[in-house]
């Protein structure tokens, strides 16, 4: 029994073949989307990898730009199709190629829709990466003169200002690490030794910040140093005063980004995979229909279209019996190996025979 018969009349055919070089033309247009929106996570998320620790999440935008472009070339065959559709002389070229096709479309629509899963799943991955890369980002702030690192302190603090944001989890970040680099210390100033000498690795930690964690909607002019100290500032409070700094980590600001980013693409994601799913079950009919119409004496009379020949019961069944003929093709006899080697000798055969 045929899933989803439906009959088409000549007419019927060419609108079909019509309405899906239209829809084919849209489907292309939204592979491009995919790829650039593809580019464009790819280019974010590269922009500032010096502060994240690995790239497992950019399996996401690979993802989208392969389907993208992979997309774009399978739909513009789906056009090229429905062009020939309407030509009896040139479709039946098509036949060997459209299973293909089908098996690639019907792909491309998965990978999307795991494209979707991932951007949800990976949030825990971004988020520890992005705790590892900012701590490390933290602690090499000051060698500026380092090679390779010499514009960590740029990126930190270019990071810091345009998210609005200071440290990793919050400002006190800055407090356990030495952020001024020691060819900026005058080692000969008392409470430069002292500070030295009171920590156990021999740092120059500070109760301050650098100037990109000021918040610039703060009513009181930047406090960076002796944050601690309420003493150390007029009608100051170290607990309340802390709206003179960003509040907000930076791991937080990025992981809010990037999953915002990545999660508003879920619905015109989900639109494509949509627009694609239609292309693949209407070039299925339009394939059926004209192939039914050309097994006619005329082919301008009314034939059938469907997605499948037989149920999904039945199509499963016949798919599992050629898999397994498959295996079977694989798999060496035991049997096949022995008869040979009796065949090769004879004698040795015949002399393990009981004579009667």
């Amino acid at each position: 029994m045929m899933l989803l018969k439906m009959k088409f009349t000549q007419q019927r055919r060419v609108h079909l073949a019509q309405g899906l070089w239209l829809l084919s033309w849209l489907a292309v247009m939204c592979g491009t989307f995919v790829f650039c929106l593809g580019v464009y996570i790819k280019t974010e998320l590269l922009r500032r990898a010096e502060v994240m620790d690995n790239t497992e999440i950019h399996v996401v935008p690979n993802i989208l730009m392969l389907v993208g472009l992979a997309s774009i070339g399978t739909n513009w065959v789906a056009t090229r199709v429905c062009q020939d559709s309407l030509d009896a002389s040139r479709f039946p070229r098509w036949k060997a190629f459209l299973l293909a096709w089908f098996v690639v479309a019907t792909l491309l629509s998965f990978l999307l829709l795991a494209v979707v899963v991932l951007s949800y799943a990976l949030q825990g991955h971004l988020e520890e990466s992005l705790k590892v890369g900012l701590r490390n980002g933290i602690r090499f702030y000051k060698d500026t003169d380092v090679p390779g690192r010499c514009f960590q302190k740029e990126t930190i603090d270019r990071l810091q200002m345009e998210f609005q944001c200071c440290g990793n989890n919050n400002f006190r970040d800055w407090f356990e690490v030495q952020w001024v680099s020691n060819r900026y210390l005058d080692f000969t100033s008392k409470d430069v030794k002292d500070r030295i000498r009171s920590n156990v690795d021999g740092r120059y930690l500070l109760d301050g910040v650098p100037f990109s964690c000021c918040n610039p909607r703060s009513p009181r002019p930047c406090l960076q140093n002796q944050l601690t100290d309420n003493s150390a500032h007029h009608s100051y409070d170290y607990q309340s005063e802390e709206l003179n700094l960003h509040n907000r980590g930076c791991r937080q600001a990025l992981t809010d980004y990037y999953m915002g980013l990545m999660n508003s693409t879920g619905p015109g994601v989900l639109s494509v995979i949509l627009i694609q799913m239609s292309v693949v079950l209407s070039l299925r009919y339009l394939q059926t229909a004209v192939e039914g119409a050309m097994a006619l004496e005329d082919p301008a009379e009314d034939s059938e279209g469907y997605i499948l020949e037989q149920g999904l019961k039945e199509t499963f069944e016949d798919l599992k019996a050629k898999v397994l003929i498959l295996l079977k093709f694989g798999q060496v006899n035991p049997g096949d190996t022995q008869e040979p080697s009796e065949a090769a000798d004879p004698e040795k055969a015949a002399s393990t025979t009981p004579a009667s």
